[in-house]
C-alpha cells in the first residue's frame, strides 16, 4: 500500500485490516473437528492485503455508517475470497499460495474440498449476522458475486485449451472472476449502510471497475515486476502458459515469425524459463505493456469518476487512494 504510515488513509486501512485479522482468527474458532477447522485456520493465517473486506467497511462509511456494522460481513466475503482460493490451488495443482504450502499439498485434496465448502458455509453464517432490513438485497448480491466467481474461474480454466481466446472473452472473465467481487463488496457495504440507488450504483461501478484496472496490472506485473520485491519469479504467467492481457494484445499485434513464435506458447502450453526475456522483448516490441498500463488508466478513471456522488470529500479521497494503492502497487 502506498501513502506511508503517516497518511490518515493508511492508518484507517490497517486499523480496518488488524481488525479483520482478529474477526477472521475468532470465525473459526472453538469449532471442530479440529481436522477441518485447523487446515481451515491455517489457510486465513497467510498474508493477504484484505483488499475485499476493506472494501466493505469503506463503502459502509461511505454512504454515513461505520465500520462496527460490517465487520461480520467484511469477513465473510473474505472467507468467500479464500473459498475460492482453497479450490482455485487445487484445480491448478498450485504447491504454494502466497509463499506457503497449499492446504491440498500440507493436507490433502479431501480436506482441502471440504475446508473451501467450510469458508463459505462460514461466511454465509457471517453475513446474516450484520444483515438489516436490506438483508433480501445484500444475499442476493453476495450470492450473485459468488455465482460470477464461479463462472469466471470456468472460463478461465476453459481458455487453457482453446487456442482462439480473444481479449473480449477475456474482458469478460476478469469481470466475472476478478471484478464481481470487488463490485460485491461494495455493493454489500452501501446496502449495509443504508445508502441510497446512486450511492450503491456508484460504489458498484467503483468496485467492477477497480477490479478491471487490479487484474491487468497483475497481469503486468507478471512481465515488470522488481523480482526482489514481487516475492517470486517474473515471467510465471508466460512459463504456465497463461492467457493474459498481455499475450492475447502481443498476438493480436504479432505479425510473421514474432506471431509464431506468440503460437507456439499456445502450442506448448508454456515456455521454459530461459525464454521469459525474448517475449519479454517481444511485448515491449509490440507495445503491449504500454497498452496494459493505457487499459489499467482507463478502468481506474471509470472507477474514480464513479465517486461524485459521494457527498463526503474525505471518503472520496479515501477510495481514490485505495485505487491508487492497488493498482501502482509493486507487487
Amino acid at each position: 500500500m502506498i501513502g506511508g504510515k503517516n497518511n490518515k488513509y493508511y492508518s484507517l486501512y490497517e486499523r480496518g485490516r488488524k481488525k479483520i485479522d482478529k474477526k477472521l482468527k475468532q470465525s473459526l474458532g472453538n469449532r471442530e473437528p479440529i481436522s477441518l477447522y485447523e487446515p481451515a485456520s491455517y489457510i486465513i493465517e497467510g498474508e493477504g492485503k484484505r483488499i475485499r473486506p476493506l472494501l466493505v467497511l469503506f463503502s459502509v462509511k461511505a454512504v454515513g455508517g461505520n465500520f462496527n456494522q460490517a465487520y461480520n460481513a467484511a469477513v465473510a466475503v473474505e472467507l468467500l475470497h479464500n473459498f475460492t482460493l482453497v479450490h482455485d490451488d487445487i484445480m491448478d495443482n498450485a504447491d504454494k499460495r502466497r509463499g506457503r504450502p497449499t492446504v491440498h499439498k500440507l493436507y490433502n485434496t479431501n480436506t482441502a474440498i471440504l475446508v473451501g465448502d467450510s469458508l463459505l458455509s462460514v461466511a454465509y453464517e457471517l453475513l446474516l449476522k450484520d444483515c438489516n432490513g436490506n438483508s433480501k438485497k445484500i444475499f442476493s448480491a453476495f450470492t450473485k458475486g459468488l455465482v460470477e466467481v464461479c463462472e469466471g474461474q470456468s472460463m478461465d480454466k476453459d481458455f487453457e485449451t482453446k487456442n482462439d481466446v480473444s481479449i473480449n472473452n477475456y474482458i469478460t472473465m476478469i469481470r466475472k472472476k476478478t471484478a464481481a467481487l470487488s463490485e460485491m463488496c461494495c455493493k454489500v457495504g452501501a446496502y449495509l449502510g443504508n445508502g441510497s440507488e446512486a450511492e450503491i450504483k456508484a460504489l458498484a461501478n467503483f468496485g467492477r471497475n477497480i477490479g478491471m484496472a487490479f487484474q491487468i496490472h497483475d497481469d503486468l506485473l507478471d512481465v515488470s515486476a522488481d523480482e526482489t520485491k514481487f516475492g517470486k519469479f517474473v515471467g510465471g504467467d508466460l512459463v504456465e502458459g497463461k492467457k493474459t492481457f498481455l499475450f492475447l494484445s502481443a498476438l493480436n499485434k504479432a505479425e510473421g515469425s514474432i506471431k509464431n513464435d506468440l503460437l507456439k506458447v499456445i502450442e506448448r502450453r508454456g515456455i521454459k524459463k530461459n525464454q521469459i526475456k525474448k517475449y519479454k522483448n517481444i511485448y515491449i516490441k509490440l507495445g503491449v505493456l504500454k497498452e496494459a498500463r493505457l487499459a489499467i488508466k482507463k478502468y481506474s478513471k471509470r472507477a474514480i469518476n464513479s465517486l461524485c456522488v459521494l457527498k463526503d470529500k474525505n471518503n472520496r479521497e479515501l477510495f481514490i487512494w485505495f485505487a491508487n494503492s492497488l493498482i501502482y502497487r509493486n507487487k
